[in-house]
């Protein structure tokens, strides 16, 4: 028989025992870590509020992100604005995932972890690091926020802060308020702002 053959393998005779390729990743997130390749490392994992996407540098936590932002269009993002060397491991986030997940449980009140606030400059961060000063099961309003960061006038730059927070849930944007009372604008949408309110109340 003269010219080229196709041999096509059978899908049926090609087999992977599982979980193979979840420790060949999981060896390959190790070591990149371990040769400080590994710039950005994320993973993502499931609450009352759907899939929360965690990432960190070296620093600290750097992206806490809802679906709804759509994962890879962040993730494609953190690549961009911190660096390419970006990779899914688990491990590097397990004290943030157990954490977020006590947190969801009722049984903690205020995150033990370090942030990386890269993601976020001047008047923005400011407003960032006030936002753990208010208190499980309290609430601020937008102005409360401008007074208490020194600048009573930049009320509509407080929302915005808080609409671009780089970090929700653990940096509690969804403690601030509108003055009357009303749940304003949240990333993660107001039926999740809705719901961390709920969680808080109920176990505050």
């Amino acid at each position: 028989m003269n010219g080229p053959v196709d041999i096509a393998l059978a899908p049926e005779l090609i087999t992977i025992e599982p979980g193979v390729l979840e420790r060949l990743h999981a060896g390959l997130a190790e070591r990149a870590s371990n040769e400080r390749i590994l710039d950005v490392a994320y993973r993502v994992v499931e609450t009352p509020v759907g899939k929360l996407l965690l990432a960190a540098t070296e620093r600290g936590l750097v992206r806490v992100a809802y679906e709804r932002e759509g994962l890879e269009s962040v993730l494609n993002s953190l690549a961009q604005r911190l660096s390419p060397r970006i990779l899914e491991a688990p491990a590097r986030l397990g004290e943030a995932a157990r954490q977020v997940e006590e947190y969801f449980s009722g049984r903690r009140k205020a995150f033990d972890l370090p942030v990386d606030l890269a993601l976020s400059a001047g008047f923005r961060r400011t407003v960032l690091q006030h936002l753990s000063a208010i208190g499980f099961g309290r609430t601020e309003s937008y102005a409360e926020v401008a007074r208490a960061v020194g600048n009573p006038k930049a009320v509509r730059a407080v929302g915005t802060a808080c609409a671009t927070n780089p970090l929700p849930v653990v940096l509690p944007c969804h403690r601030v308020l509108r003055s009357d009372g009303s749940l304003g604008g949240y990333i993660g949408g107001l039926e999740a702002k809705t719901a961390l309110l709920r969680l808080e109340a109920a176990a505050a």
